[in-house]
């Protein structure tokens, strides 16, 4: 019979809010993954059940980014040799664009570090979490991982340090996501992306990410409205979601405030100023999906403030 152990919730995110490419992402309440972690009959972290990953997933520590995020805590405590065994039950699709990878890390190290009882703070922990999802996507940035652990929508000025700062969030701001059953992965997603953009784009972008910002410090819902612009990146994946450009239309004729890819898709995601807007948009969704006989799933999401949480 198993040990006692603890289980964490760490809950899917938003990633680059169209005007924040690696630099700005939200957690949402679901889906997310849980992580059980107790203690183990050897030396030493081991992975002893995943579910719901089909068999996608390595056991091995230093391949899977709940185990690697969590060895490397365990490798600053000096604790790499305490008996730990961990349980990893995704509760969310692979390459769906909703931070699955950062999702796993963020539980996989929330977890350890609660159950040894450190005493260091979510954003002491930040950096093996983002060490953790690395593995998956190659890319050192916190935009999943940061909202995914700490909760709320996160500004990053600087990833390499991780300075980050957790911006205000108006009241009845809430999101609807749409997630076409496609798989875009991360690593791919990326290598279509053009190293260089034009002047006159980087400017108007640079204007949109501001404004937003400051909007959501005002709760300025028209400012945001008119930042939420992607110039840069929507463009150049736009292509790899389907119909993607007719559910934008149809859910900025629905009152969204803004509308584009969530991380690097194939979800996307609407910002609306209410709830009456956010569900006629996750209806408009599954109306035009359901023509193209393409399935989807949805989720209506307020922003989730705590992040990753012992339950």
């Amino acid at each position: 019979m198993p040990k006692p152990g603890i289980k964490v919730f760490a809950p899917a995110s938003v990633a680059n809010v169209a005007v924040g490419f690696d630099i700005l992402g939200f957690a949402l309440e679901k889906p997310g993954d849980e992580v059980i972690i107790r203690e183990g009959s050897s030396p030493g972290l081991v992975i002893s059940l995943i579910t719901g990953a089909g068999g996608k997933l390595p056991y091995d520590i230093q391949k899977n980014t709940a185990g690697y995020s969590a060895y490397r805590l365990l490798e600053h405590l000096g604790e790499t040799d305490r008996p730990l065994e961990m349980e990893i039950h995704k509760k969310m699709p692979f390459g769906s664009g909703l931070g699955s990878s950062a999702a796993s890390a963020a539980a996989g190290v929330f977890a350890v570090n609660e159950f040894l009882k450190s005493g260091l703070s979510k954003h002491e922990i930040l950096r093996f979490a983002v060490e953790g999802e690395q593995i998956a996507d190659g890319a050192f940035h916190a935009d999943n991982v940061a909202p995914s652990l700490m909760g709320g929508m996160i500004l990053i000025r600087d990833n390499e340090t991780l300075d980050i700062k957790k911006l205000h969030i108006p009241h009845g701001l809430c999101v609807a996501v749409i997630y076409p059953h496609v798989e875009v992965l991360t690593r791919e997603s990326r290598s279509i992306l053009k190293p260089e953009i034009p002047f006159k784009d980087f400017i108007k972008q640079s204007g949109n990410l501001g404004s937003f910002v400051a909007a959501m410090y005002t709760s300025d819902f028209d400012m945001i409205k008119r930042s939420l612009h992607d110039l840069i990146i929507e463009p150049q994946r736009a292509h790899l979601i389907p119909y993607f450009y007719e559910m934008k239309e149809a859910a900025l004729k629905c009152g969204a405030l803004g509308f584009s890819i969530s991380g690097a898709g194939p979800s996307m995601f609407a910002l609306c100023d209410n709830t009456g807007v956010a569900q006629d948009i996750l209806e408009q969704a599954k109306s035009i999906y359901k023509t193209k006989k393409l399935h989807i799933d949805t989720y209506y999401s307020k922003i989730n403030h705590e992040g990753a949480i012992r339950f």
